[in-house]
Parts: structure tokens; C-alpha cells; sequence
């Protein structure tokens, strides 16, 4: 799908959810969690231009330093909804948590190159064969960015078994190359960017550019058994994610999803200038979801084969 095509499918499924749901009384509050990446937009921005508010969802944003802790903070209902990447959610549901998806935040797109493997300066690290022997750090093992990046590694023919990888928070990347505990990382923006601008590192591949384009990187789940219990709540913070993905992608509205951007993620604002944000993909398909079934168990991370169409709630 073409990223024009996209952002005309956001754009036309918050104009269907133009009409909020009406509650017949307030949700319980709701704890959102989520991680340092700009493909949380739609909830900022949702946050921020009162979307949530005036939906009569009461909703704290919670930053969670690494996703794959997600789906058990969900599961202990120190979270109602949070943001796992598609391989994180999976993984918790092979394993046996009863959680669906409400939505998404961003998407792939050939176009954005906000996330890739950075290696240590003086590491000689230019491409995946490079990679064998290594300590690399990833923000989250069985995550987005872990996942993927094997998946390139064996698209070149490398066998990423023999790769060491390294679970390392986001903010921590920078440092662990200095010191010179890692050689490389799979990063993104903003913390990409200030790597290389500090000269700590380089980056080697933008190895995104590989994946189709619309995939999720981001779904916003949640337990089933408090779906059931709150499902007009649960349909409110989609029209209301629908609604800020369509107020991301008008360019009149960029300064103000870059603020609210900056404000969750705590971006400099020359950091946050250049930032790329995703295009928003706030409604999840079975096919979407699909493609990460079929990925996770072309590397062995499933034991069973979760069935897309009993995890998205409608």
C-alpha cells in the first residue's frame, strides 16, 4: 500500500468516527503505556488536543523504558491500555495472555528512515556480515526493531544465531557504545540522530527500507476481559486515535503534533526539528497482523499460530 493511500485510509476512518461514543458514565481512569518513539503520535496528539477529553476518557500517558515489559504490566492492570510492538503482543499471546488490539500508532514506510543499525565509531562494522560475533543492543528482545533487524540479517545470508544481542533501553544506547560495551545498536529517532551527531556512532544500514510498506510497529492492546467490561470505552479511545491520526497527517497541524510529540518523549527542540514521525495507522487488519504471524514463525518465536481474526476487537 502507498503511503498516500495511507494516510487517505486514516484520514477516512476518523471521519467515520467523526461522531464520539457516547458514555453512559466515565470510564475508570485509564493508564496508558507507552515507549520513547515518535509512533505513539496519535495518542499525544489525542492527549494533547483534548480528543481523549472530550470523549469523557480519562487518561494518564505512562513512559515505559522498555516494550517488551508492556503486555505483563497490561496483564497486572498496572496498565489498562499500552503499546507493544506486533512481535511483543504476539509473543505475550503465544505465551497465554488474553489481550486484543484497539488500534495502532505508526506504520512502515520506504520513505522514513528514522530507524536503523548504528554501529560504534572505529567498530568497522558497513554491513551485515559485520554483524557476526558482535554485541549489539536492541530496545527490547522479541521487539519491533529485534525482530526486523534478524529478519535482515537473513535476508543477506547472515545467520543472526550468531549474533550477540543485548536487551538496552532507548536512552541508554549512546552510552553503552562510548563505553564501549556494545558495538552496535538498532535505534531510531531521536536517539539515532544523537548518536551520530555526537559522533559516537555511525549509521551502517538503514535496513527498514527492506520492509513492506503498512506494517505496524505499534499496537495499542489491551486485556480482553476489560474490553468486555468497558467497551464503549474501548471504542472511544479508537475514534479518538482515528481522529488524531487524521489531524497528523494535515500539514497545517505539524508544529503542533511535533509539540506534543517532544512533550512525551522530552525532545530538544532541535532534535525534535528533524525528527521523522510515521504515518499513523490507527486501524489494525487481520492481514496486518497476519505478516507478523508469518514472520515470528519463519524464526521460531511461536509455538502456536495465533489466529488475527480473534485478536482485534471491532
Amino acid at each position: 500500500m502507498k503511503r498516500r493511500d495511507l494516510l487517505t485510509a486514516a484520514s477516512a476512518a476518523a471521519a467515520a468516527a467523526a461522531a464520539p461514543a457516547v458514555l453512559a458514565q466515565p470510564t475508570p481512569r485509564i493508564v496508558f503505556g507507552y515507549t520513547a518513539v515518535t509512533d505513539f503520535a496519535s495518542v499525544f496528539v489525542a492527549a494533547e488536543e483534548g480528543l481523549f477529553r472530550k470523549r469523557q476518557l480519562d487518561i494518564e500517558l505512562k513512559f515505559i523504558p522498555l516494550n517488551s515489559t508492556i503486555p505483563a504490566a497490561v496483564q497486572a492492570d498496572s496498565l489498562q491500555i499500552g503499546g507493544p510492538t506486533p512481535s511483543v503482543f504476539l509473543q505475550s499471546v503465544d505465551g497465554g495472555l488474553d489481550h486484543v488490539v484497539l488500534g495502532g500508532g505508526g506504520v512502515t514506510s520506504k520513505s522514513i528512515t528514522g530507524f536503523g543499525l548504528v554501529a560504534r565509531a572505529g567498530s568497522g562494522i558497513r554491513s551485515a556480515p559485520d554483524c557476526l560475533g558482535k554485541k549489539i543492543g536492541v530496545p527490547g528482545l522479541g521487539a519491533f526493531l529485534h525482530v526486523t533487524f534478524r529478519a535482515w540479517l537473513k535476508s543477506q545470508g547472515v545467520d543472526y544465531r550468531k549474533v550477540n544481542f543485548v536487551e538496552a533501553a532507548f536512552p541508554q544506547h549512546g552510552d553503552l557504545m562510548r563505553g564501549g560495551t556494545l558495538d552496535a545498536v538498532v535505534s531510531a529517532d531521536p536517539f539515532m540522530s544523537r548518536i551520530t551527531d555526537s559522533g559516537v556512532g555511525y549509521v551502517a544500514s538503514y535496513y527498514s527500507t527492506f520492509l513492506p510498506e503498512g506494517q505496524p510497529t505499534i499496537l495499542y492492546t489491551a486485556r480482553r476481559e476489560w474490553v468486555d467490561k468497558n467497551a464503549a470505552g474501548a471504542r472511544a479511545f479508537q475514534q479518538a486515535v482515528q481522529e488524531a491520526a487524521a489531524f497528523i497527517t494535515k500539514p497545517a497541524n505539524n508544529d503542533k503534533v511535533r509539540a506534543a510529540i517532544g512533550k512525551y518523549i522530552k525532545l530538544p527542540p532541535e532534535v525534535l526539528a528533524k525528527a521523522q514521525i510515521s504515518p499513523p495507522g490507527p486501524v489494525i487488519t487481520e492481514k496486518q497482523l497476519a505478516y507478523w504471524v508469518g514472520l515470528m514463525k519463519d524464526q521460531e518465536m511461536l509455538k502456536t499460530t495465533p489466529d488475527p481474526s480473534k485478536l482485534i476487537f471491532k
